[in-house]
């Protein structure tokens, strides 16, 4: 396993992600804790039916991600794990639920409390992650959105969705999530654990950014407004 630590946004790392599923054959977790705002939806994910766009600020672009999935707003407090993989290389079934529960069993040891429920990563009755997948003939990719910290107000410019888990029962969004920060003291010491217990349970050992053949080439990863695209420097 090879464990990338990156600062950038999260278009940057999607660019990357999806760069590495479709043109490298090695397996990666990807660390990264430096976005700046924005809300990104899954592939088939409509705007208009999932912002409140007459709320947003024109500083905050909207993505739609080569993944399925929900819709999550993300910033600076945000931590992302993202784990693509070959299907090869694990003895399990390559579908979402036993890759969820793969995930699980890794994150885990260095996150005190965390479960899988549905699809979410939870402590207690709250989700602290949101998970989506793509699956490929050969390889798969799972990648985690964990809220550190979150701003209620950037919160809810996200419309209650049609469809949710049925554990949310109808709650709002802050009575469903919760903030990694309450239950864990320090972000640079969480992520440091999560560094070791990758090293101890995969044998994952640290690249630097610099070392992979990055050409941030476009596949399904798109920005739907405003139309200024971010920056692709990594």
């Amino acid at each position: 396993m090879n464990l990338i630590h990156l600062n950038t946004t999260i278009y940057d790392q999607l660019l990357l992600e999806e760069q590495l599923l479709r043109e490298d054959n090695r397996n990666f977790c990807l660390i990264n804790s430096g976005s700046t705002p924005a809300i990104v939806m899954g592939i088939s994910g409509k705007a208009d039916a999932l912002v409140h766009l007459d709320q947003l600020p024109n500083s905050v672009p909207i993505l739609r991600r080569f993944s399925g999935g929900g819709t999550v707003i993300v910033d600076e407090n945000t931590v992302f794990v993202t784990f693509i993989c070959n299907k090869i290389d694990h003895e399990f079934p390559a579908y979402p639920e036993p890759i969820l529960r793969w995930a699980e069993s890794v994150l885990a040891p260095a996150t005190t409390g965390l479960k899988l429920r549905e699809n979410d990563f939870v402590i207690g009755e709250k989700k602290c992650g949101g998970n989506a997948l793509y699956i490929k003939k050969d390889r798969w990719l799972v990648h985690t959105s964990f809220l550190w910290d979150y701003d209620p107000a950037r919160m809810n410019l996200l419309k209650h969705p049609a469809k949710t888990p049925k554990y949310r029962e109808g709650r709002s969004h802050e009575e469903f999530v919760c903030s990694l920060s309450d239950h864990l003291a320090d972000r640079a010491t969480w992520i440091d654990g999560l560094k070791k217990s990758l090293a101890s349970q995969l044998g994952a050992h640290e690249l630097s950014v610099e070392e992979l053949p990055i050409k941030m080439s476009h596949y399904g990863t798109s920005v739907v407004a405003p139309f200024e695209s971010p920056s692709l420097e990594v």
